[in-house]
């Protein structure tokens, strides 16, 4: 169409342009403006008529395209749709089958399981049937076991009564034999009660005396015997003379003297005993104090060395030994401590234990005694995890009274208690050295490990000696005490003293009644006696038959 129209102007402008060359040539005047304008817009109107004619026969022929294309594709869509409605008719139907085939299997399933269930119930009522059959037949039997349950019942009751007039008679019969009342015999029984109540706690006390005994000694055994292993202490028994030696019996008549001036003044200075008596070449110094008897045997050695024996030289030399002895005992103090490994002591106690030297206790020399406690004590510090240093300066210092008790008035432990607090030593030390003794109870781990290792260093073999005297008095006393309990018939003291044998009367004292005898007389031991370790109590009971075969 605008193609047509572009021909059109064309052809226009072509009649425009010729007429305006006729007109001039011609000599006809211009046609007027507006004439021109109104064939311009009637050009125009026809133009655009035909532009419109042109688009509308375009629209109508794109119109017809687009109903035909239209019409295709609703057939093609009626077409889909028609085969679409096939195939979903198709899966309906096959849908419908399956839903049947599904329906007709869980119907079958249904009455299958049905079938089963109904089975179930038909044997579940069979089970019933035959249950209520048995119960049925129980409840039959137990009327008949209750019928003759009561039967029984009243024949136990006849039986019962029968036993308790049989036992009435028995009774009767029974006291009139015995001679007892019923509630004598009662008393009778609840002795015989009491007996075998006495045999189960003796059974019991045994049994846990003999546990904790086995505990503790296995424990203290160790100890003891670990410290005892690593101590090498020395013993030296000594007595109370000394007994110096002449060059001739000569030397006896100078040491007398004229008129026995030389022996006055030497027993006068020093205050000891000379014995002179037929003992050749021998003079015997007798002194209970040692240090005393330590200066007049040294006085007297030097006296005969010296060969001037007069009175005079008798003070002279006495004064220097005296000297030598203090400044040995200060010496020997010195090293107690440096061996014992106990430090910061007040002189004067220095001095105490260099005294212990001389001292002697039961034969055995106080000093190395004090400082074979103190080891013992240390090492078994050392094996319980308490103070080491503490125990050994307590072990040390225990026995520092009887350096003192040949001066003062008043037992070792007293001497020994007030000294120490006098200067100032620790109070678990002065506890330790006034509880060693058991004088007082043991409040502290220090005095229990002094007491202990004390116990030990006396009692070992060979550390003391004992007059024959003394051990026979000790002897008696062991077997006086025993004797006094009711039942024992003879004790017999053994091993030194260390343990006792008892014979019990078998008809006073039965099997329970040893062990309770034991405990009791060993308590009454340990009250009333003084005595170094332990002693043993075995009681033995004995019952005897015999008979002549003729």
């Amino acid at each position: 169409m605008m193609e047509y129209t572009t021909d059109a102007l064309d052809y226009l402008q072509q009649q425009l342009a010729a007429a305006a060359a006729a007109e001039g040539t011609a000599g006809i005047p211009p046609i007027d403006a507006w004439v021109f304008f109104i064939v311009l817009g009637i050009l125009i109107l026809l133009a655009a008529g035909l532009i419109f004619l042109f688009y509308r026969m375009g629209y109508n022929n794109r119109k017809s395209t687009a109903e035909t294309q239209i019409g295709s594709a609703e057939q093609e869509a009626t077409r889909i749709l028609n085969s679409a409605l096939a195939v979903a008719e198709q899966k309906k139907k096959e849908a419908i089958l399956e839903a049947k085939d599904d329906i007709h299997r869980q119907r079958q399933e249904a009455d299958r399981e049905l079938r089963e269930r109904r089975a179930e119930v038909q044997r579940q009522e069979r089970r019933i049937d035959q249950r209520e059959e048995t119960l049925d037949k129980r409840s039959t039997n137990l009327e008949k076991k209750e019928d003759a349950l009561q039967d029984k019942h009243k024949h136990a009751d006849t039986i019962i009564e029968e036993a308790e007039q049989l036992k009435r008679s028995q009774f009767d019969l029974l006291e009139r034999i015995s001679g007892l009342t019923q509630e004598q015999a009662k008393q009778q029984l609840l002795q015989e009660l009491e007996h075998e109540l006495d045999h189960e706690k003796a059974v019991r006390i045994m049994d846990f005396e003999q546990r904790t005994r086995d505990e503790s000694d296995s424990m203290a055994k160790e100890i003891i015997a670990t410290a005892i292993q690593r101590c090498a202490a020395d013993h030296s028994a000594e007595t109370t003379v000394s007994v110096v030696t002449l060059p001739s019996d000569e030397m006896k008549g100078r040491i007398i003297g004229r008129e026995g001036r030389n022996i006055r003044t030497l027993e006068t200075i020093t205050g000891v005993d000379l014995i002179i008596d037929d003992t050749p070449e021998a003079i015997t110094v007798s002194c209970f104090d040692p240090v005393r008897r330590e200066i007049a045997r040294r006085t007297l050695e030097k006296l005969i060395v010296d060969g001037r024996i007069h009175p005079a030289r008798v003070e002279e030399l006495y004064d220097k030994c005296k000297r030598e002895v203090e400044a040995t005992i200060k010496q020997t103090g010195e090293h107690a401590l440096i061996e014992a490994g106990v430090n910061n002591v007040h002189g004067e106690i220095v001095k105490l234990l260099g005294k212990l030297r001389y001292r002697t206790s039961y034969g055995q020399n106080v000093l190395n005694h004090s400082l074979e406690v103190s080891y013992i004590a240390g090492l078994m510090a050392a094996e319980i995890g308490a103070d080491v240093k503490l125990a050994k300066r307590a072990g040390l210092l225990h026995d520092i009274g009887k350096a003192l008790d040949h001066e003062q008035e008043g037992s070792h432990v007293e001497l020994g208690v007030e000294f120490a607090r006098k200067y100032k030593e620790n109070e678990h030390v002065v506890h330790a050295i006034q509880a060693h003794h058991g004088d007082v109870e043991a409040r502290s781990i220090i005095a229990c490990l002094v007491q202990a290792a004390d116990a030990v260093s006396a009692a070992r073999p060979g550390a003391r000696r004992e007059n024959l005297q003394n051990y026979i008095k000790r002897l008696e006393k062991l077997e006086e005490l025993t004797q006094s309990f009711a039942g024992v018939d003879t004790s017999f003291a053994m091993q030194a003293g260390r343990e006792v044998r008892i014979m019990v009367k078998p008809d006073q004292i039965s099997d329970d009644q040893m062990v309770l005898l034991a405990r009791d007389i060993a308590q009454k031991i340990e009250k009333d006696m003084e005595y170094p370790g332990q002693i043993k109590v075995h009681l033995i009971r004995e019952s005897r038959a015999s008979e002549i075969a003729k």
